[in-house]
């Protein structure tokens, strides 16, 4: 890397902060393709791991090791000079992972998943909150088992304010704006909130966003129901008030 000017010394600090990791030319090459662990037998997807991506997994918050990422580009570093081997092909394009690091975060099983699998994950798990959570039907038994005529009107107001609170924090969540793949869009909320939810895009390779949001999209949908089911509690128990109030009308005219 030729040695830049005075002028630009902000650049070159960033650039050796960069280089840290390594020093990659073209982030959206494909390093690998490898095979899905979620998908069946029947319909095995494959899923292109981009140089990007490699570098994403070696840098905070994960600092996957050699054996780890080996294991999720399905490549045997444990095995006789495997690690030695997947070092040498990063150092190519420009990456460098040392022996004997340690990773920085728990495995668990979004770990293994690459960031198409875990983004395809996120997709089919929004379709299926939304064609396919009972939020009807849980909205009508919880609303049989709060039928009491006098806890109507403030059930209805508990409603409407987690209708609220839920609403601004699906706002919340639209603004997100974490890297995803190898896109970088422009940010919209404080770096500071925006930081915390990029690490949490990172630790689950694009699966959390979407996944909560696919969670509050259910969440509201069962609200949206429970509204409607005391609505149509409020129309029954003011016709049955109508209905005995003409009643006792008509025993007052029997009476007399």
């Amino acid at each position: 890397v030729p040695i830049p000017s005075k002028a630009s010394s902000l650049s070159a600090l960033s650039l050796a902060r960069d280089s840290l990791v390594g020093g990659i030319t073209n982030p959206s090459e494909v390093f690998c393709s490898v095979p899905g662990r979620l998908s069946l037998l029947s319909s095995t997807s494959k899923y292109k791991v981009t140089v990007g991506e490699v570098q994403r997994r070696l840098s905070p918050p994960e600092c996957l090791n050699a054996s780890l990422l080996g294991g999720v580009l399905r490549r045997r570093a444990k095995s006789k000079n495997g690690g030695r081997c997947l070092r040498e092909r990063l150092e190519k394009i420009g990456l460098n992972l040392p022996a004997g690091r340690r990773k920085a975060a728990n495995v668990t099983l979004l770990t293994s998943l690459v960031e198409g699998e875990a983004i395809h994950l996120a997709r089919d798990f929004g379709y299926i909150c939304e064609t396919e959570f009972p939020a009807k039907a849980a909205a009508e038994y919880l609303c049989r088992q709060h039928a009491d005529p006098g806890e109507l009107h403030s059930r209805k107001n508990m409603l409407l304010a987690a209708k609220q609170i839920c609403k601004e924090f699906a706002d919340l969540m639209a603004q997100d704006r974490s890297p995803l793949g190898n896109s970088r869009p422009a940010l919209i909320l404080e770096p500071g909130v925006q930081s915390c939810l990029t690490h949490f895009s990172l630790i689950t390779h694009g699966f959390g966003g979407p996944a909560i949001c696919a969670a509050l999209t259910a969440f509201q949908n069962y609200l949206l129901e429970s509204l409607k089911g005391l609505d149509k509690m409020f129309l029954s128990s003011a016709s049955s008030g109508h209905g005995d109030t003409k009643a006792s009308e008509k025993d007052a005219k029997h009476r007399k």
